[in-house]
């Protein structure tokens, strides 16, 4: 989804975002709250150059605008995948990223993610994921790893990966999918702005994917593993 409709969508009050080499930046108006506006866009891989200037805005944020809350808008092919990236230690950088999202959060600023369109890997780790809440837009792809690119790497045929995905949401892309493990609060239809508005209002109680994970159907042994370690109890696994 082109992000200017989106954001007209969004923030029919107005917004002042704006674009710059794939990356966004700006403020917009809910019910007459200004709102912090920070994300990518064009499926831009997540480079040294992007993971610092969203961790700038943020920072910004903190500094200059306490409280006010933040959108992430997601769009991205994940940690961008070069030489030059590596040795200049792109993982610091991303940590350094997720380390801002949690100073923002710690410091009383909500968090919003929201997939628009494309979300893979260390892109959606470092933004959405680290979110209050995060949630998506029915025609978003999201996965962790291309079921080709996994194949791959575990050894396992793609052919078994593609059966798995039909009953296992692991393996499988897609919002419902991650709707089902706990990863997203909810997928957004219809009237968005009236969407932005509740997920603004709702609640910050903690962490629930995994309790969303156990509740929904799509992971099964997380919460209950959490909830051994915390107490000293065990967890019998069938």
């Amino acid at each position: 989804m082109d992000w200017k409709k989106l954001a007209d969508t969004l923030f029919p009050q107005g917004h002042a975002i704006v674009e710059q080499d794939d990356f966004l930046c700006g403020s917009a108006q809910v019910d007459g709250q200004a709102v912090a506006v920070i994300g990518t866009t064009a499926h831009t891989p997540i480079g040294v150059e992007i993971a610092l200037a969203q961790a700038k805005a943020i920072l910004r944020t903190v500094r200059e605008y306490p409280g006010m809350p933040i959108l992430m808008l997601v769009d991205t092919q994940g940690q961008r995948l070069r030489h030059r990236d590596e040795m200049l230690g792109i993982n610091s950088y991303m940590a350094h990223l997720g380390k801002c999202v949690d100073l923002a959060r710690r410091k009383g600023h909500k968090i919003v993610g929201l997939v628009y369109d494309q979300a893979l890997s260390g892109g959606f780790i470092t933004s959405g994921l680290l979110a209050d809440a995060c949630y998506a837009l029915p025609d978003a792809t999201i996965r962790v790893m291309g079921l080709p690119a996994m194949a791959r790497i575990t050894k396992v045929p793609e052919e078994r990966l593609t059966e798995l995905a039909q009953s296992n949401p692991v393996f499988a892309p897609g919002p419902e999918n991650y709707l089902r493990m706990g990863g997203l609060e909810a997928i957004w239809e219809d009237d968005l702005a009236a969407h932005l508005r509740a997920a603004l209002a709702a609640p910050v109680n903690g962490d629930q994917r995994s309790a969303l994970g156990l509740q929904r159907g799509g992971r099964r042994w997380a919460q209950p593993v959490i909830d051994a370690v915390m107490t000293g109890g065990h967890v019998r696994i069938v």
